[in-house]
């Protein structure tokens, strides 16, 4: 038999070759061929579109992350603008609490004044009241004293009595004058 292969044709040395351990060079050829066949097409039909959905993918991702980053900085901002708010609110609040404290105690001290003139309205009033009362009293008395003095001056000159008798009759006259009173 190998004296038939020695003048045999290529193809019969392959197979004898592959069969003897040696290395086959067909197959190796077709197998590289076929695989870089296949690698095109796997590029063109399989790994073209999937690279495709990939970059959209992480074009996707990443609008999303900045999406994303934008939000957070408008949260911080927003933050940042109710904390400037909220400081601005205190800050008016402290301010309108002092201004009805001030105004409060304003208010107080002009009624308290107010109290004051008032009452010092009502005790110069009573003291003119107290002043023409006795102004009147001392009228009446001064009245009832020349009354009582024309009597006496009438009656002891109607009598013309002694010393003693003008004096008894003048006492008399006071106590009378004491006991109507």
């Amino acid at each position: 038999m190998y004296d038939r292969l020695k003048g045999g044709n290529a193809v019969q040395s392959l197979i004898l070759g592959a069969a003897t351990g040696g290395i086959n060079t067909g197959d190796i050829l077709f197998q590289l061929v076929s695989f870089i066949i296949l690698l095109v097409l796997l590029r063109k039909y399989a790994w073209g579109p999937l690279m495709g959905i990939m970059k959209e993918r992480q074009s996707h991702i990443n609008s999303e992350i900045d999406a994303a980053e934008q939000s957070r900085q408008e949260a911080k901002t927003y933050l940042e603008t109710q904390v400037e708010e909220l400081k601005k609110a205190r800050e008016e609040a402290k301010a309108i609490i002092d201004n009805a404290k001030k105004q409060g105690e304003a208010q107080g001290e002009a009624i308290i004044k107010a109290s004051r003139d008032e009452a010092e309205r009502v005790k110069e009033a009573a003291l003119a009241e107290i002043v023409s009362e006795k102004e009147k009293a001392v009228a009446t008395l001064r009245q009832e004293v020349a009354a009582l003095s024309v009597k006496i001056a009438s009656k002891v000159i109607a009598k013309e009595l002694d010393e003693s008798s003008q004096e008894k009759l003048i006492n008399e006259y006071l106590q009378e004058v004491g006991e109507s009173r």
